[in-house]
C-alpha cells in the first residue's frame, strides 16, 4: 500500500501531524504497536500526575489541622482506589486518541510493529507500507541497565509502578532526578516508608548546587530518606526482600526494601526498527540523529519526540510536530535552536524551569547578573502555609536577557510561563520587571524579585 506519509508512533507528535497532513489533502498511515497516545497518556505525565494529586490530597488531610480543619478518626490510602483512577484518567485519553485517528479521512490506522524493508518501506505483520515521507514517533522506555545482581530481584520501572496497587512497606529508588523524586514522595505521602539511593552526591544533578539542596530538604522533611554518594550499586535477594547494596560513605552499607523502583533514565526505541535497512544514522546513546529541522540523514525521514535526542518531555515533542508543519505545510522556516526549553519537576512544591542554570550560564561564558527570593516572603505562598523554596532569576549583564529561571515552591509550574514568554520573544528582563501582576499571587513576586538583581 503507498501513501503520501507514513508516521510511525502514535505519540504525542504522531496524532496531531496525521490531522495537518490529511486536513491538506495528503494521505496518512499511522502505525502503532501497542497503546495510542505514547508515554505521556499510558505511562508518564498523566497517570503520574494523576497519583501526585491522589498524594497530595492525602497530605491535605494529614495537615488539615494546621489549617484549623479537624478530620475525625484515622484516614487510609487505598491503593487499588487511587490506581483505578490514575488508570481510568489514562484510558479515557487513550481512548480518545485512538477514536480521532480512526474518524480522522485520509489516515488508515495500521497497528502492529513497523520495522523498515527498504528506506521508502516498513513491514507491518502481512502488510507492506511504502511512503514518499516517514516521520518517526516511536518514544522511549525506561533504561535498565546491567548493574550487578539486577537479574536477581524483581525491579519495578516508571511503567510497572502504575500496575501497583499495594503500598510498599519499604519502596527503594535507585535513581536520584525526576521520575524518581516524584514517585518517592507520592509514596511517602502515602504513608510508605522511602529511600531514594542515588549515585551521585546530590539529587537532580542538572540543576544548580542550591536548586539541589532545597529539592533535598524539601523531601528530606517529609520524612523520604536519602543515600547519596552511593558509588557501588548492587543487587541480591534476602527471603521476601531486596537488598540494595550503596557502598555509601557514611551509614549501613546496604538498603532492604520491599520493592525497588529503578529510575535511572530512558532510551529511544530505535534498537528494534531494521533503521539499517533505511541507512538511517544513531548516535551512541540510539537517538536518532537529526539536523535543526528534525530532519534524518534520508532527506524524506525525519524523527519526532523522544527518539530524536532533542528533548524528552512531552511539550518537546508537540513542539517538533509544530515545527515540523510550519516548515512543510506553512512555508516557515523553524528550527530546534529557536526555542527555549522549559520542564518542571512535579514535586510538592514543584521545581519549574526555564532556559540555563547558573552554572551552566556561566560555563558558556556569560557574565550574569542573579535574582533570588525566599518563598517566606511570599504573601501567596505564606497564605497556603507552604513556604518552601525560593525563586532564582539568572541575566545576561550586557544584554539584560533572561537567561534561564529556577523556580522552586507553591504554584511555580504555572508561574514559570511568564518567564519562558519574555525569554522566548528576546525581551530584557526589565519587560517582566515593569509589568504590574495581579494581587495576590506567587507570579506578583517575580518584578520584586528581579529587582533585587545583583551586580555582575
Amino acid at each position: 500500500m503507498k501513501f503520501d506519509n507514513l508516521i510511525i508512533g502514535a505519540g504525542q507528535a504522531g496524532p496531531a501531524l496525521a490531522n495537518r497532513l490529511t486536513a491538506a489533502g495528503q494521505t496518512v498511515a499511522l502505525v502503532e504497536r501497542h497503546l495510542f497516545g505514547g508515554t505521556c497518556v499510558n505511562t508518564g505525565c498523566m497517570p503520574t500526575k494523576t497519583l501526585v494529586a491522589s498524594a497530595a490530597a492525602a497530605q491535605a488531610v494529614r495537615r488539615a489541622a494546621d489549617y484549623g480543619v479537624i478530620v475525625p478518626g484515622e484516614f487510609r490510602v487505598d491503593p487499588q482506589a487511587v490506581a483505578r483512577r490514575q488508570q481510568a484518567v489514562s484510558a479515557k485519553a487513550r481512548q480518545g486518541v485512538e477514536s480521532w485517528l480512526r474518524g480522522m479521512k485520509g489516515c488508515t490506522v495500521v497497528q502492529g510493529h513497523a520495522r523498515f524493508k527498504s528506506p521508502h518501506a516498513v513491514q507491518v505483520g502481512e502488510q507492506e507500507l511504502q511512503a514518499e515521507r516517514i516521520f518517526l514517533n516511536v518514544g522511549g522506555r525506561a533504561r535498565i541497565p546491567a548493574l550487578p545482581g539486577v537479574e536477581q530481584i524483581q525491579v519495578l520501572t516508571n511503567s510497572s509502578m502504575l500496575a501497583l496497587e499495594v503500598l510498599p512497606e519499604h519502596l527503594v529508588v535507585v535513581g536520584g532526578s525526576y521520575i524518581g523524586l516524584e514517585f518517592a514522595q507520592i509514596y511517602r505521602r502515602f504513608g510508605c516508608r522511602v529511600t531514594v539511593v542515588e549515585k551521585g552526591p546530590r539529587l537532580v544533578s542538572r540543576e544548580d548546587p542550591d536548586v539541589s539542596e532545597a529539592v533535598a530538604e524539601i523531601l528530606q522533611g517529609e520524612g523520604v530518606e536519602l543515600r547519596l554518594h552511593a558509588e557501588c550499586i548492587h543487587f541480591a535477594r534476602r527471603g521476601e526482600h531486596s537488598v540494595v547494596g550503596v557502598a555509601c560513605q557514611s551509614g549501613e552499607p546496604e538498603v532492604i526494601g520491599s520493592h525497588v523502583l529503578l529510575a535511572l533514565g530512558r532510551q529511544p526505541n530505535t534498537d528494534d526498527l531494521g533503521l539499517d535497512q533505511a541507512g538511517l544514522k544513531v548516535d551512541a546513546h540510539g537517538y536518532l540523529v537529526v539536523d535543526e529541522e528534525l530532519r534524518t540523514n534520508q532527506p524524506h525521514i525525519w524523527a519526532l519526540g523522544d527518539c530524536n535526542g532533542r528533548g524528552a518531555f512531552t511539550h518537546t515533542a508537540y513542539n517538533d510536530f509544530e515545527l515540523l508543519a510550519a516548515n512543510l505545510l506553512d512555508q516557515e522556516q523553524r528550527r530546534v535552536s529557536d526555542r527555549v526549553l522549559g520542564y518542571a519537576l512535579y514535586t510538592d512544591p514543584p521545581l519549574a524551569r526555564a532556559g540555563m542554570t547558573e552554572t551552566e550560564a556561566r560555563q558558556r561564558g556569560h557574565r550574569v547578573r542573579l535574582a533570588t527570593r525566599p518563598m517566606s516572603r511570599v504573601g501567596r505562598a505564606v497564605e497556603k502555609g507552604d513556604t518552601r523554596g525560593f525563586l532564582k532569576f539568572v541575566v545576561d549583564a550586557d544584554s539584560d536577557l533572561i537567561l534561564g529561571a529556577s523556580l522552586l515552591g507553591i504554584g511555580c509550574d504555572e508561574v514559570i510561563h511568564s518567564v519562558l514568554q519574555v525569554m522566548a520573544a528576546r525581551l530584557p528582563y526589565t519587560a517582566l520587571q515593569r509589568t504590574m501582576p495581579v494581587h495576590p499571587t506567587v507570579s506578583e513576586l517575580l518584578p520584586t524579585t528581579l529587582e533585587g538583581l545583583s551586580q555582575a
